[in-house]
């Protein structure tokens, strides 16, 4: 009797984790990781997990702030150009006589400037968060390509805190770990979570309830572009310089298709930070393993493609599952 009660549990705890939002992404992980490893025996080695963490990091991050705008149905499309003009605000303010520490201060200081512009425009003027962010990256790319004169510049910064903000091989994932378990606490654990949810979920009732809808759209949108220059100054001290032309629509989509594929609704109201690095790991174990496969980079495209619809499709059926069950 006792083992027909424990399989009953076992099997109540399997249909409760298939019904997470990122189940379903974290078995595609677990999927891939088995099957690079047996297509490469070089997949699981120190060396490659290190670029395989490279190539996650950065997703992850950015995929934490969009994750909390696709919540309460916004979406920033600037955030990749924002990752590239942080470090050359970095940059400059260290120019004119800043120490690197107060330097970095500042380019997220913009960062979190272009976001609460953002915000201005898109709740204040009423115009489309995808308008005015698609204005955005057209502007902010000019901007970085004007205060760079189009060429790359050297990363200022001693050994030490180069290595701790990201020359050091697993130091950006470390931070993209931090930021995830941050973010995720904010979501599920503090008010600041819950009204973001509120507001994707019915912002009429939201703002009955007494909740500031807008004010809470436009920290999201500080939040996001902060995270964006986080990102920037992260990648700058890994590389140790930084291109003008660095981030861009590329990482923008990489971070928005990282929160998709976890389980974040497109239609706003639900989605989880933990999915996003799922979602993230996935991209990153996709781009890693095929690159080792010598897989054509133009193909990684069409997968990435495949990926979101496949997880788009798979959220919708799991989502009505959960519904079913509840």
């Amino acid at each position: 009797m006792s083992g027909v009660a424990t399989a009953g549990g076992l099997r109540g705890r399997l249909q409760g984790f298939l019904l997470r939002p990122e189940a379903s992404v974290i078995v595609v992980a677990v999927v891939l990781v088995i099957y690079f490893q047996f297509a490469n025996v070089n997949f699981l080695t120190n060396a490659n997990l290190e670029t395989l963490s490279q190539f996650i990091a950065t997703p992850v991050i950015i995929a934490c702030g969009e994750i909390m705008l696709l919540i309460c149905r916004e979406i920033d499309l600037s955030v990749g150009q924002v990752f590239a003009l942080a470090p050359f605000v970095m940059e400059r303010a260290h120019g004119w006589g800043l120490p690197v520490p107060l330097a970095m201060a500042a380019a997220l200081a913009v960062s979190g400037g272009v976001g609460f512009v953002i915000g201005l425009i898109t709740l204040r003027l009423r115009v489309p968060s995808f308008i005015t962010t698609l204005g955005m990256l057209f502007l902010i790319t000019g901007l970085t390509l004007t205060i760079s004169r189009g060429f790359p510049a050297d990363t200022p910064g001693g050994k030490l805190l180069t290595n701790l903000m990201g020359n050091w091989g697993y130091a950006e994932i470390c931070w993209a770990f931090a930021v995830v378990a941050l973010m995720h606490i904010v979501l599920r654990h503090t008010r600041w979570g819950l009204h973001t949810i509120a507001t994707g979920g019915n912002a009429i009732a939201a703002a009955e309830a007494g909740i500031d809808i807008d004010r809470i759209r436009m920290g999201n949108f500080i939040l996001t572009s902060t995270l964006g220059g986080f990102a920037g100054l992260l990648e700058a001290f890994r590389i140790g310089s930084t291109d003008p032309l660095a981030g861009g629509s590329n990482i923008m989509f990489l971070g928005v298709a990282s929160g998709v594929i976890g389980g974040t609704a497109i239609a706003g109201g639900a989605g989880t930070i933990i999915g996003g690095l799922v979602g993230g790991i996935v991209l990153g174990v996709l781009q890693d393993g095929f690159t080792l496969q010598g897989i054509n980079a133009f193909t990684f495209d069409i997968i990435i493609g495949a990926a979101i619809l496949l997880a788009m499709v798979a959220n919708i059926h799991l989502a009505r599952l959960r519904g079913g069950a509840r």
